[in-house]
Order: C-alpha cells, then structure tokens, then sequence
C-alpha cells in the first residue's frame, strides 16, 4: 500500500539467518517489507558485486511471527542483492532499508569489508536511509545460523531506530546508521553516537584458529584507542554504538590544501 512505509531488509548472512529474520519480525508492523538477501553467506563482502554471480532471483517464504511472508533470494553480494531488489523487485523507492542483525560485530577501520555494512552503503547511494545492525557474538558463531544467539535486544534497538528513521528521516548530511549492539547489551542499556576507530579490531593472524577456523583474532591497542569510537563504546563501556556515515569519503580537508601540498607551497 503506497500510503504505508516500504522497509527493504537485507543482510550478508544469507537469506536463511536468524539474524534477518529477527530484524524483519521487529518491523513487520512498521510498513510493508520486501525481503531479498544473498541465498548463501557472504560475510566479508563488503560493497562488492561478484562478476560471476547467479542473478536468477528466486521467491521463497520465510516465517514471520508465527506466518508465512514472501522473500526473494539470489547468489549474489550483499549490495547486489540491494540493487536487483530495487531494480527487480520494488514497485517504488523504499523509505528505510535494514541491513542486518549481523553476527558478530562491525566495529573499526575495517568496516568497508563488512557485507551488512556494504549492503547499507548501497542503499544509501541509491539515496535510502539505511541501518546496518550487527549483535556481537562469540567468533564461533560469526559464520553461522545458530539458533543459540538471542537476536531479541539487538531487534529492539532496530526496531527503535527503524521507527524514529521513518519518522524523522536521518539527521543532515547522514545517509545511514551503522548499529553495534554489545552481547550482553538489554533493552535498558544506553546507546551513544560514535565515530569510527582508525584501529582495525580485527587483525590477520599467520595460525589459522583451531577452535574457530578463523584466520584473524580481535585486538584492541587500548593505549590509543580513541575515546568515543565505536570499538571504545562497544567493547570497552558495553553500550550499543551508533555512528552516522556518509558516502561521501573525501578527507575532510581543505581542497586547496591538497595541491599546496603536492606543489610543494605548504
């Protein structure tokens, strides 16, 4: 109905997550939802499209609050998925658009390579407010659909940005919300607005983990880390972290600096 918001709801871990689910549930009364996610995980993705993917999108039916509601899936990016939702599927512009709840976290300078985060990025450049919403979670379960992980916190903060989102649009200049939600984050616990560490948090190792399989490990320098990033108050205070981005990545100098620089004249 046109007079109702239209919540698109993606994710990177594939059209089967809990996690999706658990995002689409706490929204379902908000507006009309249209569902597309990659078929199989793509975390790690970031905002990349796979030259050699399958763009055969196939219905399916997910389980929603106890009903059956139409979903779309195809072999595809997370920011994929995004587009041929809109190019595809959509009858008209969505108002809001949910990436999400990730497992795991997405915190640091190494949030380009998240998929949830990509999926968001694109969204928004097609000018969607955007949330892109992950759960912190035991690495174990980073690449996972277990049932063990209790979305249902990380579905109350989505559902409150959803709603304000929809209501007030984004502050200026923002183009989406990127939402980490600590483990043993409640309802109760504060949210604050957040910049992005310069530390990369999660960082190559030459053993791969036995008991994870992963290939890197969490690291915090808490000597430099800054105070108000996204890793201090997700990981060090344990409150749900907030940063407002922008696709627009120009270092935020003056222009003019920039060839003075270069010209060797400052």
């Amino acid at each position: 109905m046109a007079n109702r918001p239209f919540i698109l709801v993606t994710n990177d871990d594939g059209i089967d997550s809990p996690g999706l689910r658990a995002a689409a549930e706490a929204v379902a009364d908000l507006g009309d939802l249209l569902i597309m996610a990659p078929t199989f995980q793509q975390s790690g993705a970031g905002r990349s499209f796979l030259l050699q993917a399958d763009t055969t999108i196939q219905p399916i039916e997910i389980a929603l609050n106890g009903t059956k509601h139409p979903a779309f899936k195809a072999n595809v990016s997370p920011a994929q998925a995004v587009v041929m939702a809109l190019v595809a599927l959509a009858q008209r512009l969505p108002d809001l658009c949910i990436s999400g709840i990730n497992y795991g976290e997405n915190v640091g300078s190494g949030i380009t390579a998240s998929g949830t985060v990509g999926a968001a990025i694109e969204a928004a450049s097609a000018n969607i407010p955007a949330l892109a919403v992950s759960l912190g979670t035991p690495q174990e379960f980073y690449l996972t659909h277990s049932q063990e992980i209790d979305f249902s916190t990380a579905a109350h903060f989505t559902r409150y940005f959803a709603q304000q989102t929809l209501k007030h649009g984004l502050p200026p200049r923002v183009d989406l919300l990127k939402i980490d939600v600590p483990a043993t984050a409640t309802p109760h616990t504060p949210w604050r607005s957040a910049a992005i560490s310069r530390q990369r948090y999660f960082e190559p190792i030459k053993e791969r983990d036995e008991q994870t399989g992963a290939d890197y490990r969490v690291y915090i320098d808490l000597d430099t880390l800054e105070l108000g990033s996204d890793i201090h108050v997700f990981a060090v205070d344990k409150q749900v972290a907030v940063v407002p981005m922008t696709i627009d990545l120009t270092a935020p100098v003056p222009l003019d600096s920039v060839a003075r620089f270069f010209n060797g004249s400052g």
